[in-house]
């Protein structure tokens, strides 16, 4: 079984060519560093270590990109930064709102969107883990 989406994408790219899953070499980059911002920002006791100010800084730029060429990352079609970036959007917002009763701020409305538009999915509705299962992952972490 393989279990990282990125080896999966380039399977799928290989035996599925059309339509492509490609993310656009310039925009390889965008919302990588989300997931390491939002796991420091759970983990954190000290409310004043920047980690929130941190994880609000790549949502923010996150905004921006998609304002720019959304609705997705690459614009009108979905590529392998949704299907990266997808659960963990979804882990964010299920862990952060059980553990810090924490929201991503309304003050960004494509990101709202974008998160929306990524979890209505079909393949996402029938493959995401359900919330008891993303908090009691995280509970261990978060209490360590």
């Amino acid at each position: 079984m393989v279990s990282d989406s990125d080896v999966i994408v380039g399977i799928l790219e290989e035996k599925y060519p059309e339509p492509s899953l490609v993310t656009p070499p310039e925009f390889a980059s965008v919302g990588s560093k989300i997931f390491p911002s939002f796991v420091k920002f759970l983990k954190s006791k000290d409310s004043n270590d920047g980690s929130e100010q941190a994880l609000l800084e790549e949502l923010k730029a996150l905004e921006e990109h998609l304002k720019a060429h959304g609705p997705f990352i690459a614009g009108e079609k979905i590529t392998a930064m949704e299907l990266s970036l997808a659960p963990k959007l979804y882990h964010l917002e299920v862990a952060l709102g059980h553990f810090k009763k924490w929201t991503v701020p309304e003050n960004l409305p494509y990101v709202h969107n974008y998160m929306e538009l990524l979890f209505s999915r079909e393949s996402f509705q029938k493959t995401k883990a359900t919330t008891e299962h993303v908090i009691a992952g995280w509970e261990p972490k978060v209490n360590a």
